[in-house]
């Protein structure tokens, strides 16, 4: 059965990413600095045979955006849709072929194709898994989809909290098993720009 890999992905249009880091470091530097690590990301997880990867863009209006067609053109595009984060990130476990589906998101600098594969791995004997972030939230979410997805998967979860995570968890239904990958993180603001 086919794997396959979402990426979550912005079109790195100058203050529309990274914003919060825009402020601390300027609006054009957040940008060139998101744009290169995603096509890093995009380009380093493609390259494997392991899955096939999709990235759902956002706004559904750049699905041709130039970095898109020219630095990754063999990627399959789709539009994110509309809908607080939680409802967009649904979309893919609901709508792609059979297999199981792991979703990452565009600006995690540490992401190699070895935590992906554990990811996999660990839905061999998961529904669902996630990969935590120190902040409280997490990177990754990739279901095994031999049952329905949870009605309540991402329901009520108030996002970019400490307790992104936990909440998830909290809503999940007590016969659905989840298993935890490794923990990485984003870059969200000048010191994690810096120490990376």
């Amino acid at each position: 059965m086919t794997r396959h890999l979402v990426i979550f992905a912005r079109a790195p249009q100058a203050g529309r990413v990274k914003r919060r880091l825009g402020a601390e470091i300027g609006v054009l530097e957040a940008a060139r600095f998101y744009r290169s690590l995603l096509v890093r990301q995009i380009a380093r997880l493609a390259r494997d045979r392991r899955w096939t990867v999709w990235l759902f863009v956002t706004p559904d209006n750049a699905l041709d955006h130039f970095v898109w067609r020219r630095l990754v053109p063999a990627v399959h595009r789709r539009p994110q849709r509309q809908g607080d984060l939680g409802r967009r990130m649904k979309l893919p476990f609901l709508s792609l072929p059979p297999g199981p589906v792991v979703l990452v998101g565009s600006d995690i600098p540490h992401l190699r194709a070895g935590h992906i594969a554990r990811a996999f791995a660990l839905l061999g004997q998961h529904d669902l898994v996630f990969g935590p972030a120190s902040d409280g939230g997490f990177w990754l979410v990739g279901a095994k989809r031999t049952r329905p997805l949870p009605q309540t998967l991402f329901a009520g979860v108030r996002w970019s909290t400490p307790t992104t995570l936990a909440e998830t968890l909290a809503g999940l239904p007590k016969h659905v098993t989840t298993a935890l990958a490794d923990t990485l993180d984003d870059v969200d603001d000048a010191a994690a720009y810096r120490r990376l």
